[in-house]
């Protein structure tokens, strides 16, 4: 971080679970997979890492048990620290909390690890947005504009039909925050909230306090709308690559937004890598009569026969005469010979024996739980 300015970085892993129910029933919402080997908590955090934030905490809720096996110490992140580091922080932190209902509930139960730190300022991330993003000047932004909060949005397009949950801003012209609409009855261009924020530590716990005395839990129901508080709230815009998982669609979009390579250039630079944890797979495999056209093949997959428009994840099999197309299979879906998919999303582990025809549609995938045997 440049200056003397420390910054302490809270990472929502659970925020957004009812969004996508069919890939968080044993998982949390960082720990989806995505784009051949990543889970989403990897940009985040890593953007985090990228800005010089060294101190991180990974708020989590349920399910979080392939979270803490993919996260561990921290060390791909460089957070594996005796000073900082990464810090994992489960409901249930103190006596007398229980599993949170909101943004402003989760942050009280782990106040004593926020309060702990050092940090003079706070950013907060939750993990449906993939992205690469630099924080710095947003911190920078937010000193220079004396602002209670600074919250980060992008120019996008919001579907009231299809968009489970979103946060509309309206904005002044000096990027002053003048509306704040929570899930509106619109459809068309706008100006969408990426549920970044940034502001002071003091700040931060003046207003989870207040709101745990009256019983208020929603950051953007009970602060970001409460026009009578008269908070500053100033919006700094982000005008790189995103995509908002907030549905099996959206999801399965985002993987196939993957497949073009300005899309790719924009969310993997070089110059902020985004790290996951290292995995001692072999490189892929393919057969004599495989056949492969504009797909992202992970390390470790081993395929014979057709795949078109696909991303597949480490450890995927693709079977001699199987013919896959627009599809995202995910770690270690093995699938048979002679089978043919199409518009399909695999979870991990799942089999699909000899000789199967799957078809869903780009608008609505067919998915196939974790573990399944077709």
């Amino acid at each position: 971080m440049s200056g003397n300015v420390s910054v302490l970085g809270l990472i929502f892993a659970s925020m957004h679970d009812s969004s996508i129910i069919d890939l968080t029933k044993q998982r949390t919402m960082g720990s989806i997979l995505f784009g051949g080997r990543y889970r989403l908590i990897d940009f985040p955090l890593s953007n985090m890492v990228n800005s010089g934030i060294s101190d991180v905490g990974v708020i989590t809720k349920s399910n979080y048990g392939s979270l803490l096996d993919h996260l561990g110490s921290g060390r791909e992140w460089d957070l594996s620290r005796k000073k900082g580091g990464l810090h994992l922080l489960p409901p249930f932190s103190h006596v007398g909390s229980g599993i949170y209902r909101g943004r402003l509930e989760a942050l009280d139960g782990v106040w004593d690890y926020v309060d702990h730190s050092n940090a003079e300022y706070v950013v907060l991330s939750d993990c449906d947005i993939v992205t690469t993003i630099d924080y710095r000047p947003i911190i920078e932004s937010h000193v220079q504009s004396g602002a209670d909060i600074t919250l980060v949005y992008a120019k996008g397009y919001y579907d009231k039909d299809k968009n489970r949950s979103a946060t509309i801003l309206g904005i002044e012209p000096d990027g002053t925050v003048n509306d704040v609409m929570i899930d509106p009855p619109m459809t068309g261009a706008c100006n969408l909230c990426l549920d970044m924020f940034v502001m002071r530590k003091d700040f931060l716990k003046k207003i989870v306090k207040e709101a745990m005395s009256r019983n208020r839990y929603s950051f953007g129901r009970d602060i970001l709308q409460d026009k009578e508080a008269g908070y500053n709230l100033h919006a700094y815009e982000h005008t790189g690559y995103y995509a908002r998982i907030d549905s099996l669609a959206s999801f399965y979009d985002a993987n196939m937004q993957l497949l073009d390579h300005e899309n790719r250039s924009r969310l993997f630079g070089k110059s902020a890598p985004i790290y996951t944890k290292i995995h001692d797979n072999g490189p892929a495999r393919f057969g004599l009569d495989s056949e492969i056209k504009n797909s992202l093949i992970a390390d470790g997959c081993v395929i014979e026969g057709k795949v078109e428009n696909c991303v597949l994840f480490r450890g995927a099999k693709i079977g001699k005469g199987s013919v896959v197309k627009n599809c995202v299979i995910m770690q270690n879906t093995v699938i048979g010979s002679k089978c043919n998919l199409n518009c399909v999303i695999t979870d991990k582990d799942v089999e699909i024996v000899d000789d199967r025809v799957l078809t869903g549609s780009e608008s609505y995938p067919l998915y196939i739980g974790k573990g399944a045997k077709i």
